[in-house]
Parts: structure tokens; C-alpha cells; sequence
């Protein structure tokens, strides 16, 4: 056995043991990043391993390296200006119904999913390191290249626009006991 193969050997099984431990949660914030485009998250997901498998042996830690990779392409993604698909419904949702038999749950993640997806990638990429990464804004700032002030307006921009999308998500800080209050779907005139 050659003695200059055997730490190639080991590096590449420590990436094979890293990616088969770690790869769910780093899917989950890939699929986040993306929208919640599973398909769109598996992609950057593999092009971020792909991109870290040639520098393993050199990689400190592993799990902050792949997910710097992963913001650093989502940022690559959404600078290039690719056009924004913009999901339109035929219908208004129905609001969820009371004692719903624990479906509540549900269908607030199926909610929070499709605004997620309505959002620009940056103001979706802002709130996923901010709260699903739970990163303080200075570190949000550093990963994204940008002020913390940008991070800031970034936020309060996107979570406006993801209350404007989804006001069902109100019912995520309501207690149990409160009952949403009903919405009224009946015309309404708008004048210029």
C-alpha cells in the first residue's frame, strides 16, 4: 500500500461518513434556501458537496465550510437576476377550520412553504439564516457580504411581505385557546 494514497483513502471515506450523517439537515436548509424547491435545494445541495469534496483534506469544519457554500451559491443564484416565478392561485385558500384534529400544524408549514417561495431569493435567504439558522445579524451581514443595516431592512421588509402572503401565520404566535379571527373574502371596492 502506498503510504502517500492512505490519507487520500481516509479523507475520502470521512467525506463519504460526513455527507451520509449530515446531508438531511443540510438538505433542509437548502430546500429552504431554495423556496421550497426540493428538487432546486437537492442541486445546490450536490453542487455544494461537489464543490467541498476537492478541498476536504483542508476543511476545519466541515459543517460551517458546506453551509458558507451553500449561502455563498444561493447568493450566486439570485445575483444573476434570473426571472421570478410568481405562483398565481385560481382561488383564495380557505382559512383553516377549528378544531381541526392537529392538521393546523400542517397546513401552516404548507402555507409558510408557498410564501417562502414567493419571496425574492435574497429576502428568502435573509430569513433562513436569521431563523431557521438562527444567525445573529452581524454573522447574517458577514456570510451575505453586506451591512447589518441591509440585513435589518432586509428583514423587516421580508417578513412584512411574508405576512402580506400568509396572514395564516399569525395563528403561529396565537395561543391555543384563540381562535383566528374569521377573514372576509366579499368584494371589495378599490378606487384609483
Amino acid at each position: 500500500m502506498d503510504a502517500g494514497r492512505d490519507p487520500d483513502r481516509r479523507g475520502a471515506e470521512s467525506f463519504r461518513e460526513f455527507v451520509a450523517n449530515r446531508s438531511s439537515a443540510l438538505l433542509k436548509t437548502a430546500v429552504l434556501l431554495s423556496g421550497g424547491d426540493r428538487h432546486a435545494g437537492e442541486d445546490l445541495l450536490q453542487n455544494a458537496l461537489i464543490k467541498v469534496a476537492g478541498r476536504w483534506n483542508k476543511v476545519d469544519d466541515p459543517e460551517a465550510y458546506v453551509r458558507q457554500v451553500l449561502y455563498r451559491q444561493q447568493i450566486s443564484r439570485w445575483r444573476l437576476k434570473w426571472p421570478r416565478r410568481e405562483v398565481s392561485y385560481g382561488e383564495v385558500p380557505d382559512a383553516p377550520a377549528a378544531g381541526d384534529g392537529g392538521t393546523a400544524s400542517a397546513e401552516l408549514r404548507i402555507v409558510l412553504s408557498a410564501a417562502l417561495s414567493r419571496l425574492t431569493p435574497r429576502q428568502r435567504t435573509v430569513l433562513v439564516l436569521r431563523y431557521f439558522e438562527d444567525l445573529p445579524e452581524a454573522d447574517v451581514a458577514r456570510q451575505l457580504g453586506c451591512s447589518v443595516g441591509t440585513v435589518r431592512s432586509t428583514t423587516h421588509r421580508s417578513l412584512a411581505r411574508l405576512r402580506a402572503l400568509a396572514p395564516e401565520l399569525a395563528l403561529l404566535g396565537a395561543s391555543g385557546a384563540e381562535q383566528p379571527p374569521s377573514r372576509d373574502y366579499s368584494p371589495v371596492e378599490v378606487r384609483p
